[in-house]
């Protein structure tokens, strides 16, 4: 072996090695396949490389990395089976050798790369991309044709190449296969899952319920203490039932506790118990909501209403599951399940020192996000149909359906009372439909727009603002007893701007001296 045969192989291994370290670099195919053309390029002088691959689906061969072509040139280099000199190595699964391309006719350029340039110069050498006998794509090179190379060598290195590219290319459909197959199951599980626990109390599909069904599907295996926050009337009572019919405690007692709706001077009694003569109209022993709720799930709605001295004693309850009645000594254990809930900013209370931050932390093991009405609006018809047909049987009606007006009515009101509000305004306007149709005018004033009632703005925007202006400077006077200076200074503005703004809409500020 010559001293040049010598260097030509150690410049091969040098070449194979070079690819082999950038086909394990990433899993992305696109990010491997770019650097093992750059690779040839530096090595052996290629012009101009393309690895294509065969999609399976459409029959089309497309070029998936390249070296030497610009991006709409690579977009254009697309073949079918049998077409061109790339499309028949695929389609055969043989090798091909163009000395030059000007002397063959299948050679299409179709990239058009090769604009321009004088073809007789250029060699074309594609080799097919196999995995096992299935023929995956192709690679191929262009370089500067030159009648003392020798072709079979330059065909023995890029089948050797596309070996290791097939190979590359197989570990990462395997691993995408593999990821995909775990996407798939784990989107299976997840609607099974949604499908199982989907509360039949709760009404809705948007995607912020089905997080919290998915909590409460988690949740209610458990015994964990429950957090439910939302705005009033968003269900959370509804909440608490789910997880509690869902448990393993659904044959237990469910016990239910407005603390806004008790006095401060009952509510211990109400929650411990007490024993006879405990305190004046305390005639016998009674028992509290925590002992009638042993061995099931007690709910505390409005937890953010209890006094103090109350959260004190919750407090010994979630740590010990004892406590003593009002009035007794001996000390009662329980087994039972907490549910808080409110719609008050807890953190906030916090910081005033209104909720106690150990008995917060102790309610906030899993807490459960309701979202208010106007975040879950793909939910407001589902809901007013569930309430037209709750109406019906109640009242004995026959509404079949809501008008269009009506339904942009309801879609385009921000809600505020959430589910309570679109329950009460359902049945309002159940009561008065007098042809089993729900009109726009069966709805509250609150939800009436322009459109409905046929009023509109009377005001431009200029006119409008001025109004709102004059109004705020004589407000401004009227609380100053007309001291410039003053109303000034509630307004934020000078006192310069002040009486331009007096000039202007021709107000007397001596009017409002006498504290009219």
């Amino acid at each position: 072996m010559t001293s040049k045969d010598n260097e030509r192989k150690l410049k091969e291994l040098s070449l194979l090695f070079d690819i082999s370290q950038a086909l394990d670099q990433s899993l992305d195919i696109r990010e491997v396949l770019a650097p093992t053309l750059q690779a040839l390029a530096d090595h052996v002088g290629m012009s101009r490389g393309t690895l294509t691959l065969l999609n399976r689906k459409t029959g089309e061969i497309a070029i998936e990395v390249a070296h030497g072509l610009s991006p709409s040139q690579r977009r254009r280099g697309k073949y079918r089976l049998g077409e061109g000199i790339t499309g028949k190595v695929v389609q055969t699964g043989r090798p091909a050798v163009i000395p030059r391309i000007s002397d063959d006719p299948l050679f299409l350029d179709r990239t058009g790369a090769r604009k321009g340039l004088k073809k007789s110069d250029i060699s074309f050498l594609c080799v097919p991309i196999k995995i096992g006998k299935e023929v995956i794509g192709a690679l191929s090179v262009d370089r500067v044709f030159d009648k003392t190379v020798s072709f079979e060598e330059d065909i023995r290195l890029l089948s050797t190449i596309a070996s290791m590219v097939a190979q590359a290319v197989r570990l990462r459909q395997t691993a995408q296969e593999e990821r995909q197959r775990l996407i798939e199951e784990n989107l299976r599980l997840r609607e099974e899952l949604r499908d199982r626990f989907h509360p039949a109390n709760i009404i809705g599909n948007a995607r912020e319920m089905q997080a919290v069904f998915d909590l409460i599907a988690h949740v209610s295996r458990a015994d964990t203490t429950v957090l439910v926050r939302g705005e009033s009337g968003t269900g959370k009572e509804l909440v608490a039932n789910a997880i509690h019919y869902n448990s393993h405690r659904a044959d237990g007692p469910f016990i239910k506790v407005n603390c806004a709706a008790l006095p401060e001077t009952v509510i211990e009694s109400e929650l411990f118990g007490h024993e006879k003569g405990a305190f004046t109209g305390a005639t016998s022993q009674r028992k509290g909501r925590f002992e009638l709720a042993s061995g099931g799930t007690i709910f505390l709605d409005e937890i953010g209403d209890l006094s103090s001295a109350t959260q004190i004693k919750l407090l010994r309850v979630l740590q010990e599951k004892s406590f003593e009645r009002v009035g007794g000594s001996q000390t009662l254990h329980v087994n039972v399940r907490v549910i808080a809930a409110t719609n008050r900013d807890l953190e906030a209370l916090i910081e005033e020192g209104k909720f106690r931050e150990d008995l917060y932390y102790r309610l906030n093991v899993f807490p459960i996000h309701l979202p208010p009405l106007r975040e879950r609006k793909a939910d407001i018809l589902l809901l007013a149909d569930h309430f037209v047909e709750k109406y019906n049987k109640i009242h004995h009606k026959d509404i079949r359906r809501i008008s269009t007006p009506a339904i942009d009515m309801l879609m385009s009101y921000h809600w505020p009372g959430n589910v309570r509000e679109l329950e009460n305004c359902i049945e309002r306007a159940v009561l008065l439909s007098k042809d089993d149709v729900i009109h726009g005018h069966h709805l509250p004033p609150t939800l009436q727009t322009a459109e409905a009632t046929g009023t509109h703005f009377s005001e431009t925007l200029p006119e409008a603002l001025d109004n709102l202006e004059r109004e705020l400077v004589v407000e401004a006077l009227k609380e100053s007893r007309g001291n410039m200076a003053k109303a000034a200074k509630r307004l934020g503005i000078t006192e310069r701007i002040m009486g331009l703004r007096v000039k202007k809409h021709g107000i007397d500020p001596r009017r409002f001296k006498g504290g009219e």
